[in-house]
């Protein structure tokens, strides 16, 4: 952890390991259901192929990541199929972790920036509406980004400094929590202050001294 050294004025989340619980074993299951054996070749939390890249960049749509699998893995699973494997990555929202961004959000302006896809994006809106009491996840925040809406992603600099211009923040006023080492290096590479959220952390306790004011030395 890199704890940070002054209050901060602003606050961008990470998503997924921050708000939302990732399940990789039971996505790993799900693909290899449709017979993918080279799961981690193709996908890991550190790894991704390009078909995944250029998903989570917009610069493909789902229909067109899905051609690209079966390409790739030499299968014939459907769209709707795949689709499902691919949202098993996404389990349950940590119902604490959101109430705290929205206890957060209403003493410092909060924002959240994700790398994610429009396959992803669509199920955890979803279940956002259905699990919790919140209409939708965007409520939460100042302004969410989402990679394959903004065309860029973590950890390459144009987008932390595309958050940072847009909305006339100061990087060293500005707290970066993710829980992706890679991406807490790239946001620290344009002068954010950052904390690395460990999988034994929650946001709610690990930065509880956000809402108490004070400083981290």
């Amino acid at each position: 952890m890199t704890p940070a050294i002054v209050q901060p004025k602003a606050v961008i989340f990470d998503f997924g390991g921050v708000l939302l619980d990732l399940d990789l074993p039971a996505m790993t299951l799900a693909f290899e259901a449709l017979g993918v054996t080279s799961v981690e070749a193709l996908f890991s939390l550190h790894r991704y192929s390009p078909a995944f890249i250029d998903l989570e960049i917009g610069a493909i749509d789902p229909a067109t990541f899905a051609t690209a699998l079966r390409r790739q893995t030499g299968l014939s699973f459907d769209d709707e199929s795949l689709f499902q494997a691919w949202n098993a990555l996404l389990g349950g929202y940590r119902l604490r972790s959101l109430s705290f961004v929205e206890q957060l959000g209403a003493a410092m302006p909060v924002y959240l920036y994700s790398n994610t896809n429009l396959i992803h994006y669509r199920r955890f809106q979803q279940e956002i509406r259905e699990a919790t009491p919140y209409p939708h996840l965007d409520v939460l925040f100042r302004k969410a980004y989402y990679s394959h809406e903004m065309g860029m992603r973590k950890p390459h600099p144009e987008g932390y400094q595309h958050i940072l211009q847009e909305n006339g923040l100061k990087p060293q006023t500005t707290l970066f929590v993710d829980d992706n080492a890679d991406n807490i290096a790239g946001a620290a590479a344009v002068g954010l202050q950052t904390h690395h959220l460990q999988s034994t952390e929650i946001i709610e306790d690990a930065l509880a001294w956000l809402l108490a004011g004070q400083d981290v030395i």
